[in-house]
């Protein structure tokens, strides 16, 4: 590899084994190059004691178990670690907006890691009921980002 960051395919088998393995974070070093990929396990690790601690935020709790309940369809999860992107560029139009119509295979978002943009294509046909992040939103792998119904 002679540029200073790993390609795509390195990106995703990392991504699947950090999940096949339910592993918290995986760290290659290449010379100077350096890629990190963190799973669930991490982010579960740090939401629960912080749930348990704060018993006052019980109220919302209901709030967030009636939002799926209203948005029902396939999710769409990110398939690597990286930047959410909703446009092509800062000052083009979304993809997709809350209420577009898709076909499986129509491009819905990208995701920068390691400076390179990928584009996710939906595979579902239907209409977005929700997105879950804006536009230069962090995202982790298999992060549920839209739902498609």
């Amino acid at each position: 590899m002679s540029d200073k960051s790993f390609d795509l395919d390195t990106v995703k088998k990392l991504a699947e084994l950090v999940k096949k393995n339910d592993l918290g974070e995986i760290t290659v070093v290449d010379g100077d190059k350096r890629i990190s990929v963190k799973g669930k396990v991490c982010v579960s690790a740090q939401t629960a004691p912080a749930a348990a601690a704060a018993p006052v935020q019980a109220a919302p709790a209901p709030d967030q178990t009636q939002q799926p309940e209203q948005v029902q369809g396939s999710e769409v999860k990110a398939p690597i670690v990286g930047t959410f992107y909703a446009a092509p560029s800062p000052d083009s139009e979304p993809f997709v907006k809350v209420g577009s119509s898709v076909k499986k295979g129509d491009t819905i978002f990208i995701i920068e890691s390691m400076k390179v943009m990928s584009e996710v294509q939906s595979e579902f046909d239907g209409v977005v009921k929700k997105i879950l992040v804006q536009s230069g939103d962090p995202v982790d792998f298999d992060q549920t980002v839209m739902v498609i119904g």
